[in-house]
């Protein structure tokens, strides 16, 4: 479920898996967190994990210097304040720089065990209000489970070496029947370099402002967006020696729009009396807004959270994303001539279509000027434009209802600075096609859904370039949902996704040139048989290929598992130029 502002995600389950005739019955009837084999209490703790390429740090530096953070237990948290704790930068960082070093790599690490029986809960951690890490804890099982993610934090370094506070939120509730507390450390570790690498990487930003809610909570930092008329909003200063701005946004959705991509039109709800479950339609785009201006959108991948769909798909390897949510950034350096007036200026978030609930906040990352008091701009040229279309075709619980959509941000504008007059444009491009297939007297679901996401920031000085960075990425998702074997009250539920993450980046300018391609797929299929309202048995099995190459270096792993059980698991760093295996595993085709 990730999140208890209403229902589990195994709630959510009847709605994806169950006949829709089935599904209008009281929200009362749930499935319980899944204990389907016995387990010996005394056996080693499940190792769960989400496949991601190893952070490594850079060449040449030292480290790590390691410090804990916070350490705590969240047994009933939901409702009740963050855990938090005084941050100081660790001492090893000071020395670094006192001696002439610089930080080369931050690394923030999550770790955690469980025991006994839970759902999955959506979690936060932040720094001085800033955002660090959005994730989702694995379900635990009676002899235990554990787990760690970990997020590169190098972009934070302005706040990392400053003194402040950590704030931690997950909301878990224990009772009689949910007994597992979730313990966890969160660690620090950093690496340095001892001189300046050649060519020097690019310049963090300066300084960091959250737009987020204030401590203090009984809740995380995060805005909560209840429907699409909901616009949640902070206002900030912007300094005026700024010359570069990157919003980075942290998205996450909950209860009713879990699973917004199976969501039928509200006309479908209404003819069938269905009135239990989500509707709204297939689509859903964050909007971001900087006063009136529309400064750019997210289309969110669709995570599934390590309790969505079938839990069993789900163990031990997580679906993409859930323990590391992904961010997007959003560039507003055209903007900055409109924003360096020394007033204040609204940041806003908005969902079209949405339902309760999304979690939305974001971190301004800001470059200043050392060398000037002030820095002068002017937005040049501006352009945001959207489209969406439903075609609803239906009789009784069949149908099938096809949506398209696509979005277009372009802004350019320049900076006048120490570092000359910048013009700097940005660009976001998507497009959007989510088909939703209801057949055997609506017993049946399937949705084809395929996210395209196009975008790219340039900045010039005249006839040089400084910087040039594109993002192609594409998100496929492929969602099968039905009942068979129907005896009774009993019957089996039968669950197929697809999805992956398709991502290419090229970047270049004063720091050199860049690129990266990345095929993140998973395939997992699975059944419960249900008596009533009870799981009585069931399996799953997830198979993932994951494949990045880039001038960083490259990574590769296929590993499958079934019922708890990894079955095979290969990996491997190497480049071989001409080849399409790696540390002997074969590569997948392109």
């Amino acid at each position: 479920m990730a999140s208890l502002t209403t229902s589990s995600c195994l709630l959510l389950l009847l709605a994806l898996l169950l006949p829709l005739a089935a599904v209008a019955v009281p929200r009362g009837h749930r499935f319980p967190s899944l204990q389907l084999s016995p387990v010996n209490a005394s056996e080693p703790p499940t190792a769960f994990f989400e496949v991601d390429r190893p952070i490594q740090p850079p060449r040449g530096s030292v480290g790590p210097c390691s410090a804990l953070l916070l350490s705590g237990s969240f047994g009933y948290t939901y409702g009740r304040p963050p855990a938090t704790a005084a941050y100081a930068p660790p001492e090893c960082l000071a020395a670094a720089r006192a001696g002439g070093g610089s930080l080369a790599l931050a690394v923030l690490e999550w770790s955690a065990d469980c025991r006994g029986r839970q759902f999955d809960r959506i979690l936060g951690v932040w720094l001085s209000g800033a955002e660090l890490l959005r994730s989702c804890t694995a379900e635990p099982r009676p002899n235990g489970i554990l787990w760690s993610v970990s997020r590169d934090v190098t972009r934070y370094a302005a706040l990392l070496s400053e003194p402040g506070e950590i704030a931690v939120y997950l909301g878990n509730i224990v009772d009689s029947t949910y007994t597992g507390v979730y313990h966890a450390n969160l660690t620090l570790h950093l690496h340095f370099h001892s001189t300046t690498p050649s060519p020097p990487p690019t310049p963090h930003a300066d300084l960091i402002l959250p737009i987020s809610r204030s401590l203090p909570l009984n809740d995380g930092q995060w805005f909560a967006i209840q429907n699409s008329a909901d616009v949640q909003s902070k206002k900030l200063a912007i300094p005026s020696n700024t010359y570069r701005a990157v919003l980075e946004v942290f998205v996450s959705f909950h209860s009713s729009d879990e699973f917004w991509y199976t969501n039928p039109p509200n006309e479908y709800i209404e003819a069938n009396n269905l009135s239990s479950i989500p509707g709204n339609g297939a689509f859903r785009e964050v909007i971001v807004r900087v006063d009136e201006h529309v400064v750019g959108a997210v289309w969110p991948f669709t995570v599934i959270y390590t309790g969505g769909v079938n839990p069993l798909l789900w163990r031990p390897i997580t679906s993409i994303g859930s323990f590391n949510l992904p961010t997007y950034d959003i560039d507003i350096t055209p903007f900055l001539g409109k924003l360096m007036d020394g007033k204040e200026h609204n940041f806003g978030f908005a969902v079209t279509n949405a339902l309760d609930m999304w979690y939305i906040d974001a971190n301004l990352h800001l470059w200043l000027d050392h060398k000037s008091k002030k820095t002068v701009g002017s937005l040049i040229s501006y352009d945001a434009a959207s489209s969406a279309n439903v075609d609803s075709q239906f009789s009784g619980l069949d149908g099938r209802f096809v949506t398209s959509a696509s979005r277009h941000v372009s802004a350019t504008g320049w900076v006048e600075s120490s570092h000359g007059k910048v013009m700097t444009t940005f660009y976001q491009r998507f497009s959007y096609k989510n088909s939703n297939v209801y057949s055997k007297s609506g017993s049946e679901q399937v949705v084809n859904q395929t996210i395209d996401a196009n975008s790219g920031v340039s900045a010039t000085n005249g006839a040089m370039l400084l910087l040039s960075e594109e993002v192609h990425q594409v998100f496929p998702l492929y969602l099968f949902s039905g009942t068979s074997d129907e005896v009774g009250d009993e019957y089996s539920l039968v669950s197929v996704v697809k999805l992956g993450i398709n991502e290419k980046r090229a970047s270049g300018g004063e720091q050199g040139f860049s690129y990266s391609s990345l095929q993140n797929e998973q395939s997992a299929r699975g059944s419960m048989r249900v008596k009533g309202n009870l799981v009585t048995s069931g399996s799953g099995e997830n198979h993932q290929v994951y494949k990045y190459v880039g001038t960083d270096g490259c990574y590769f792993r296929d590993v499958n598992s079934k019922n708890y059980t990894v079955v095979f698991d290969h990996s491997g760093d190497s480049c071989l130029k001409g080849s399409s295996r790696v540390n002997g595993s074969r590569l997948p085709s392109s």
